[in-house]
C-alpha cells in the first residue's frame, strides 16, 4: 500500500460570511500543530479570497467549477477564476449537485480535467442511494460511477476520491465500519485495475455526517485517507476533533 497523507476537508456549502471566517484562525492553528496532515476548507465562492487570507497553513478551495474556461455560463465560476481567487482545489460531482443540479458523471468527468487542467487538485466525489444499496447494487453504482466520473489524465498528488454514501448525506447516519471497508477497498480496487500503482496512491476521502464522536472509528478503516466534512466544519469547535483524529491516523 502507498503511503498516502490524510487529508480532510470542510465543505462549507451554501453557509458562512465573512464574520464567520474568524472560525479558520484557530482551525489554521490547529492544522499546523497536526503535522503530517492536509486541511482544506471550501467555503462559498464569495469567501474564498478572503478566506485564504485568514488560513495560513489551511488550504482552501471551491464547492464546484465550470467545465469551460469563460464564456457565456451565468452564475457559474472557471477553474481560472477559483485559482486567481485563491482557492487550489475544487470539489466536482458532490451528490447534491448531482441531484438538484442534475449532473451527469460526463459533465463531473469535464470539471474535473478542467480543474485538473488549470493546476488544480480536483476531489471527485462518487456515492450509491439508498435504493441502490437496499437493491445490493451500491458496489455496481458506485463503481460505474467512479469510472464515468474520473479524467484520464492527471499528474500525482492532484486527483482525490471521496466516497459520500447519499443516504449518509446530512442525515446524521453514518456507515459502518464494515460498510465504509467494503466500499473504500472496492474503490481501491478500480482505481488499481485502471491506473496500476499510481492509483494506490489516489487519496480516498469518506463523508457523510463525519463528527467528532465517529471520525476515530472511520479513521481506523482500511483505505480511509481521510474526511469530506459538511456541517462540523463550519466551526473550530467541531472541525478541529476531526483534524486531530487525522494527525492521530
Amino acid at each position: 500500500m502507498a503511503l498516502r497523507r490524510k487529508l480532510v476537508v470542510g465543505n462549507w456549502k451554501m453557509n458562512g460570511s465573512l464574520a464567520q471566517l474568524a472560525e479558520l484562525t484557530p482551525i489554521a492553528e490547529a492544522a499546523r500543530e497536526a503535522g503530517g496532515v492536509d486541511v482544506a476548507i471550501c467555503p462559498p465562492f464569495t469567501l474564498i479570497a478572503a478566506a485564504g487570507t485568514r488560513s495560513g497553513g489551511v488550504i482552501t478551495g471551491a464547492q464546484d467549477c465550470h467545465a469551460e474556461p469563460s464564456g457565456a455560463f451565468t452564475g457559474s465560476v472557471s477553474a481560472p477564476m477559483i485559482k486567481e481567487a485563491g482557492g487550489r482545489l475544487a470539489i466536482v460531482g458532490h451528490s447534491e449537485r448531482r441531484a438538484f443540479q442534475h449532473e451527469s458523471d460526463e459533465e463531473v468527468r469535464a470539471k474535473a480535467a478542467a480543474a485538473l487542467g488549470h493546476g488544480l487538485i480536483a476531489i471527485v466525489c462518487v456515492g450509491e442511494s439508498d435504493e441502490q444499496r437496499r437493491a445490493g447494487r451500491h458496489l455496481e453504482a458506485v463503481d460505474a460511477m467512479l469510472l464515468g466520473s474520473l479524467p484520464d489524465e492527471w499528474e500525482e498528488g492532484e486527483l482525490v476520491v471521496a466516497y459520500e454514501p447519499i443516504w449518509a448525506i446530512g442525515t446524521g447516519k453514518v456507515a459502518t465500519p464494515a460498510d465504509i471497508t467494503e466500499m473504500h477497498e472496492a474503490i481501491r480496487a478500480a482505481l488499481v485495475g485502471r491506473h496500476g500503482d499510481k492509483g494506490d496512491r489516489i487519496r480516498i476521502l469518506y463523508g457523510g455526517s463525519v463528527k467528532a464522536d465517529n471520525v476515530a472509528e472511520i479513521f481506523a478503516c482500511p483505505e480511509v485517507d481521510g474526511a469530506l466534512v459538511g456541517g462540523a466544519s463550519l466551526t473550530a469547535d467541531g472541525f478541529i476533533p476531526i483534524i486531530e483524529a487525522a494527525a492521530r491516523g
